[in-house]
């Protein structure tokens, strides 16, 4: 039998139920105060963008809004984020509430670094070709 989600004791439908001050209530510390100063901007655009996309009109969800913090609302949608350099998609999921999109969209990758080959340092002009 799976699990079924809940945040906080509240089912995803409860959640998205609620109205904004008392989901604000809900949340983390840190976004209880992001969301209580207002929206930003660029923020209040990603929130129309996404009730058009709940209505059903297709929309192209791209943001380069990482500071957003993820609300019942989004869950079910795919959100392309930007990372600095390209966008990430990303798969909202009941989990993802109360956190940022940015966190889910890494700005820094793994380096992985080639084998050293001739010339590489100096000690490698000694190196006896095979």
């Amino acid at each position: 039998m799976a699990k079924k989600f809940t945040y906080r004791g509240y089912k995803l439908e409860e959640l998205q139920q609620m109205p904004m001050d008392e989901l604000v209530g809900v949340l983390p510390a840190r976004q209880r105060r992001s969301l209580q100063r207002g929206m930003t901007p660029s923020q209040k655009k990603l929130m129309e963008k996404i009730k058009k996309a709940n209505k059903g009109i297709a929309v192209n969800l791209r943001t380069h809004c990482r500071n957003m913090v993820v609300l019942p609302e989004m869950v079910g949608l795919t959100l392309e984020v930007h990372n600095g350099k390209e966008f990430k998609k990303v798969m909202i999921q009941p989990e993802m509430i109360g956190h940022y999109l940015g966190e889910f969209s890494l700005t820094r990758q793994k380096v992985t670094h080639g084998a050293p080959g001739m010339g590489a340092t100096r000690s490698s002009l000694y190196v006896p070709l095979k």
